[in-house]
This record gives structure tokens, C-alpha cells and sequence, in this order.
């Protein structure tokens, strides 16, 4: 009896066999996802931005959860009741120019909702506001899920920080969040919280206001580039930018000894990615993905090489409007269900002619306000591009109060030598006793002692230790707050202590004399002698910054300043 073998194919499936392995076989689709009338998998249509928003909406989050964080952790100690700038001082300095009254030119000055709170529990109010955005933020973050009323609501909440931060929060990045922000809010639906409102395409008005705002951001950090330090224009600013930035990592110590020639390449893609490829943009759909995927990197690369807060990572928000679903797609898995399987459907109901049915009332409402918003940013860019072609250029500028189209700008001018304000405390009955001993006290992040790596925070912000940055090329008067924090630190306020890495005077009496030290930084040579020793700095004094100080003597000086008078603990 023989034995039974393989079932023999026909024929006619035989030859399907060979003709189907001739090429290459068509990629598998997941399960449940549509295929073309090839077999193939479909694919997102250009020209959509459902995919966008989510991703807009998730980063954006991201950025205000960081700013949130770092307000609560730091507002009490830089702005609440006994602050070193208390709000509350510069809320009623503010009421006093305008006639001692809560007026709307004082409102329009400084807009913040701490104006119809009560003053007496500042921190409270502070820690209220800071909570508040962490919720809504985390919420975004976590469901892809928004409205105008949240996004208009972290909007507000950080606007009303932000304006009473003072010099703490003086920087571009904070304008560029609210600027960003603002555009945030017409991304959604008025009410709805899906993260696919089908009802609320996304707004081409506010896609290309977010592109508007890259090419300005890029642009105006270009041109003050050029027209500023002479440095950008010979090619050599990066031989000093990575030692001397505010606040250094441990990529910048070994990039700021990288061959003179890597330095020169690296300033001509500087000036290639922030003077020629911003207008990409405005070159069609191919040309400003390659914008977008440009500036993305060149962000990345910033992160990676230096703590410039969360500046960085809130660039990255914008450049992400130059991607429409097609692009972003590949970002997303799929599957029946998916956000990207919902898009499909989307794209494929809309060419059909059967999409979501919209009221004409809602379309109507929608339409205008995305013309106001357009002619609104239009307007507002009018002293901004003004700005941008004026040789006298100034950047992170304002126009108006409530900061929603401003001017940028970045590293205009670039220091040659680091220095440093190294703050000592001393037991000793007299400072100026030859035995002294000087005892130095350590902040969270900035240089300090020799031995100490340089920090990795991005995206986090330690406010304090940028400001002491600019105190080190300025004088302690123009700094006033170097001196309430000095005060602070003779009565070991915990408060204070709190922004710092290393009290010196921890578990025993608060020290008697505190004075400022200026000094020259420079990062050791890889290898080398000191490298060896174990040091990432070293330094050579350069002189005092102010002299030693004692409680008493400035009980005088924070009272004309209205300053809560710090009494030991």
C-alpha cells in the first residue's frame, strides 16, 4: 500500500504561489486595519491635523506641568509672604503708582487673579495656583483630552505667576509659554473633552499661528546673534558658550573642549538653522516638515549640551505644528479603536462627503473666531516684525500686557570668563580676624565646590541659582535680593535654606557674619592635574562681591524695603 503524500495544489493556485513570491510580499497589516483595493495598508491623508493636536496638546501639557512644578516648589521661598521679593510688597507698589486702588490700570499692568484674593495668605494663594495648573496639566497630559476652559484656565493661572514673578521670572521662556499657551486654547472645542472632538477640526489658523510663532522664536534668535556679540560673526562663541552658560552639565565640560574646528561648525549650523531654515516654513509641505524635523533636533541637541530650564522643550511645541497625520502616523500604533484607526474613518467620511454633522451656527461661531484670532496675532505681530528688521533689535520683549505675541531672542552677547558669587558664613566674633574660618554655602545647581559634577535638570528650573549667574557680572546693587537672602541666611531661615544644597551651619547656631566672595571659574582640562584630583572647576579669587554682614546691621535696610525681618531659629 503506498503511502498517502501532500495534496498536490491545482494548478491555476500553483501559478497565483510563484507570482505572488516574485517581488517582495506586501507589508502585514495588524489586524482590523483597512486595506486598500491592492491589499495594502491604507494610509493617513496629508493635509489633516487630528493626529497634531493630540501630540501639541500632550507637549504643551508636558511644559506647563514642569512650570507648575517648579513654581510650587520655589514661590514661597522667591515671592510669598517672606519671600526675597515678596508679591504681595510689589502688588501694593503697584496699587500706590495708580492711585492707591485696585484700578483697571493697575489691573492692565500687571494682570493676575492674586488681585481679587486676599493678601494676608500669600503663600496660600501661590500654593492655590501652583496646585491648580499641576492638575490640569497632568490631566491634559496623561488623557489627551482638552477644552478651551482648561486650556484658558492654565492660561490665566500661569499669566498670574508670571506677572507677579518679577525678576525671577524676567525670562523669554515665560513670554514663549504664554504666547504658546494662548494659541493652546483655540486648538479645542469649547466644551467637549475627547482627544478626537470630530465636531472641531483642528484650526489651519492656529496650525500656522504655531508657525508663525517658530519662525519669529528661530528668526529673532538669529538676527540678535548676528547683530550682537562680534563673537557669532568670527565663528568663536562656541569656544566660550558651553563653560560659561548659565548653568552648565556634564556634555558641556567635554563638548567645551572639543577641536576649534568642531566649534566653527558648530556656530555655521547655529546661524544655518536660525537665519535659513525658518523660512522653510512658508516653502510648501515637504520643505517645512524638514523645518520642523530640523528644529526638533537642534532642540534635542540643546537639551542634551546644557540647563536652559524647560526653553528647550517648549520650543519643540511649535515645530510640532509643521507636521500634519501623514506625517505623525508612523507615531502612532494601529489596531481597530485606535486614535489612528479613528482618523482613518475621519479622513475616509470627509472625502466621502459623510462627516460629523456640524450646526451652521457652530460653524459660523467657529469660523470667527478663528478670523479674530487671526487678524488679532496679525495686528500684534506688527511691532514684532518691526523689532525683527531693526537694527536695534531688542529681544524678549513684550508689547502688550498680556504677552500674546512677543519678541525672542537668545545668547546675543556671550561671556569670556565665568564668575561666580560664592556666599561664606562665619562663627567667628569678628570678621576680620586673620583666624576666621569661612565656611561656604552650597546652591542646588550652580558651580560651587571644585569636586562637585556639574547638574543634569533639564527640564527643571532652579530659579535662584540662574539669577545668581547674572549677579556674578553685576554688583550686589543692582541685585538687592542677594542681600534679603543674606539677612535670611545669618537667621538659618529654613525657608531660604530650602532653595539650597548645603548649609554649612546645619544643626548649630546660625552664623554671625555672612559675606558674598567673587570668583573666576573655569572647568578643569579632562586628564588632567585637577581632573585627577577629582575636580570639575577651579578657581582663582578674584575679590569681595559685598562685605561681611551682620543681622543687626541690616535691620534698617529691610525695613525701608518692607521686608519681613528674619529672626534666628
Amino acid at each position: 500500500m503506498r503511502r498517502a503524500g501532500p495534496a498536490m495544489a491545482a494548478p491555476g493556485e500553483s501559478l497565483r504561489r510563484r507570482k505572488a513570491g516574485a517581488g517582495d510580499p506586501e507589508p502585514e497589516a495588524p489586524p482590523g486595519q483597512e486595506r486598500d483595493l491592492k491589499g495594502r495598508p491604507v494610509r493617513l491623508r496629508a493635509g489633516t491635523f487630528w493626529l497634531t493636536r493630540i501630540v501639541l496638546l500632550r507637549a504643551l501639557a508636558f511644559v506647563y506641568f514642569v512650570a507648575f512644578l517648579v513654581a510650587f516648589h520655589q514661590n514661597k521661598q522667591l515671592i510669598g509672604d517672606r519671600g526675597l521679593l515678596p508679591c504681595r510688597v510689589y502688588l501694593q507698589s503697584v496699587q500706590r503708582h495708580f492711585g492707591g486702588r485696585v484700578s483697571w490700570d493697575a489691573l492692565s499692568y500687571a494682570p493676575t487673579v492674586l488681585w481679587l484674593l486676599d493678601w494676608s495668605q500669600m503663600d496660600a494663594n501661590l500654593d492655590a495656583l501652583a496646585l491648580l495648573g499641576l492638575g490640569i496639566s497632568s490631566f491634559i497630559l496623561v488623557s489627551g483630552c482638552a477644552n478651551m476652559v482648561l486650556m484658558a484656565a492654565l492660561w490665566v493661572l500661569y499669566m498670574s505667576l508670571v506677572n507677579v514673578g518679577q525678576i525671577w521670572y524676567s525670562f523669554g521662556w515665560e513670554s514663549q509659554l504664554l504666547e504658546t499657551g494662548f494659541l493652546g486654547i483655540f486648538l479645542c472645542p469649547l466644551w467637549t473633552l475627547s482627544a478626537l472632538p470630530r465636531g472641531t477640526p483642528t484650526s489651519r489658523v492656529v496650525v500656522w499661528g504655531f508657525r508663525w510663532l517658530i519662525f519669529r522664536i528661530m528668526l529673532g534668535a538669529g538676527l540678535i546673534k548676528i547683530r550682537g556679540d562680534r563673537c557669532w560673526q568670527d565663528l568663536t562663541c562656541m569656544d566660550f558658550h558651553y563653560e560659561t552658560q548659565p548653568v552648565p552639565n556634564p556634555v558641556a565640560y567635554f563638548l567645551h573642549r572639543s577641536p576649534w574646528c568642531f566649534h566653527r561648525f558648530e556656530t555655521l549650523s547655529n546661524h544655518f538653522l536660525e537665519l535659513l531654515v525658518p523660512f522653510f516654513v512658508f516653502l510648501g509641505r515637504r520643505m517645512c516638515i524638514v523645518h520642523g524635523t530640523l528644529q526638533v533636533l537642534f532642540q534635542v541637541v540643546l537639551i542634551i549640551s546644557g540647563n536652559l530650564s524647560f526653553l528647550n522643550w517648549l520650543t519643540i511645541v511649535p515645530s510640532l505644528a509643521c507636521f500634519d497625520d501623514a506625517t505623525l502616523g508612523g507615531l502612532f500604533p494601529s489596531g481597530p479603536g485606535r486614535l489612528k484607526d479613528q482618523v482613518l474613518k475621519i479622513q475616509k467620511e470627509e472625502a466621502q462627503g459623510a462627516g460629523a454633522p456640524r450646526t451652521r451656527a457652530g460653524c459660523v461661531a467657529r469660523g470667527t473666531v478663528n478670523l479674530v484670532l487671526g487678524v488679532l496675532v496679525a495686528w500684534l505681530s506688527i511691532p514684532v516684525v518691526l523689532n525683527l528688521l531693526s537694527p536695534r533689535q531688542v529681544m524678549n520683549s513684550s508689547f502688550n500686557p498680556l504677552r500674546i505675541v512677543n519678541t525672542y531672542g537668545a545668547f546675543g552677547s556671550i561671556t569670556r570668563e565665568r564668575t561666580e558669587v560664592i556666599l561664606q558664613g562665619t562663627a567667628s566674633a569678628n570678621a576680620s580676624a586673620p583666624d576666621a574660618a569661612w565656611e561656604d554655602y552650597e546652591f542646588k545647581c550652580k558651580p560651587g565646590d571644585l569636586r562637585r559634577r556639574p547638574c543634569l535638570i533639564s527640564p527643571y528650573h532652579h530659579r535662584l541659582d540662574w539669577l545668581m549667574w547674572f549677579a556674578a557680572f553685576q554688583t550686589y546693587e543692582h541685585n538687592e535680593w542677594i542681600i534679603h537672602l543674606a539677612g535670611k541666611l545669618l537667621a538659618n531661615d529654613a525657608q531660604a535654606l530650602s532653595l539650597l544644597a548645603h548649609n554649612p551651619f546645619e544643626g548649630r547656631a546660625p552664623p554671625r557674619w555672612v559675606r558674598g566672595e567673587h570668583y573666576r571659574y573655569k572647568f578643569s582640562r579632562p586628564g588632567g592635574r585637577h581632573a585627577a584630583e577629582g575636580k570639575w572647576w577651579i578657581r582663582r579669587r578674584l575679590g569681595p562681591y559685598f562685605p561681611p554682614l551682620n543681622l543687626q546691621d541690616l535691620r534698617g535696610y529691610f525695613t525701608s524695603r518692607e521686608w519681613p525681618y528674619p529672626e534666628p531659629e
